[in-house]
């Protein structure tokens, strides 16, 4: 027997709004993709209710390169990972994570069409299919899996990324433009990226994301690959001018390490550069960052107060000392953050 008949309705019953505030804490909203944004929102998770992740859409390598190319969809994955960051540490919660994060792997000898898919990439599209809304099939996953927050995508269209990298080819330096998340990542390991885009031109930002940038009381971008991660939030004119325009208060938080996918040599300064660069006109309020990863400190929170803010240092990576951020170390720094602002 079917379990309903028609098409679902776009909201799920379990997160109607009623128009009165739901939750505690701050109104936040944390922009990125990939690890970084994860790490980002299993923090922010455990200190409000009122939580919006902006996911990055520009991903065409893997299963969710897999899935654009074929169906013509979103890439899920960043927004896989969103969702899995919001689950519940409960039994739920952690089973629906596992669930989500899943990936099958075929018999050796055997190219299944399955073969490396997340199932929470199938998911998801399976949703907007049968919705025909990004937005909405997002609502019901994180319905779904009892979401601390809702995931939005920072485009209602798939967007390319693309940029030029200076690298040394045959004993002299040469520019050359990579096209794609999954090239650029690459070439960055071996050159000096440049000229970062986003295509198409113009293409539009998610209404939604952007009306909750300019409700939200924090926004919070990073940590994440600068120039996949980070960047591209910066990059959808939309999206950058409401980034400009929102009352909240803007937290920038920095990786942990450079990125080993990113350009060898950039420092602390240097990143805080790059995002002057591409958006001159964003000011930040707090930067976050970890004693141990920025060199000269003086120089450091010069460069913030060039940004129009003041730098906040906070012992926030794992006490593994691999460059990953502690859940509960980097909620510590954000609490202290969202109660002296």
């Amino acid at each position: 027997m079917a379990l309903f008949s028609g098409p679902l309705p776009l909201i799920p019953p379990a997160t109607r709004r009623s128009g009165e505030a739901q939750g505690s804490g701050p109104s936040v909203v944390a922009l990125g993709g990939g690890h970084g944004l994860a790490a980002s929102l299993s923090a922010l998770r455990l200190l409000t209710q009122e939580l919006t992740a902006v996911v990055t859409v520009a991903d065409d390598g893997g299963s969710s390169g897999r899935l654009r190319r074929e169906l013509g969809v979103l890439p899920p994955g960043d927004l896989r990972m969103a969702l899995a960051a919001l689950c519940d540490d409960t039994d739920w919660g952690r089973t629906w994570r596992d669930v989500m994060q899943h990936r099958f792997t075929s018999r050796d000898g055997v190219e299944g069409p399955l073969d490396h898919h997340a199932m929470g990439n199938l998911l998801i599209v399976t949703l907007w299919e049968l919705l025909g809304d990004p937005v909405a099939g997002l609502q019901w996953a994180g319905a779904l899996l009892g979401a601390r927050g809702r995931v939005l995508p920072m485009s209602t269209v798939p967007l390319t990324i693309e940029g030029d990298v200076l690298s040394e080819v045959e004993g002299s330096l040469r520019v050359r433009t990579v096209t794609g998340q999954a090239g650029l990542a690459i070439a960055a390991e071996d050159g000096n990226v440049s000229s970062v885009r986003l295509l198409p031109e113009g293409a539009p930002a998610c209404q939604e994301a952007l009306e909750a940038v300019e409700l939200a009381d924090w926004v919070v971008l990073g940590p994440g690959s600068w120039d996949t991660s980070v960047l591209p939030h910066l990059l959808l004119p939309e999206l950058r001018e409401a980034l400009c325009r929102t009352s909240a208060r803007r937290c920038l938080t920095m990786n942990l390490s450079n990125d080993p996918k990113e350009p060898q040599g950039m420092t602390a300064v240097d990143h805080l550069n790059v995002i002057s660069r591409y958006a001159p006109e964003l000011t930040i309020d707090v930067v976050l960052a970890d004693p141990s990863v920025v060199g000269d400190h003086a120089v450091f929170e010069r460069a913030v107060e060039g940004l129009g803010g003041r730098a906040v240092f906070g012992t926030v990576g794992a006490s593994t000392g691999k460059p990953v951020h502690d859940p509960l170390r980097l909620a510590t720094s954000y609490n202290d953050m969202f109660g002296k602002n």
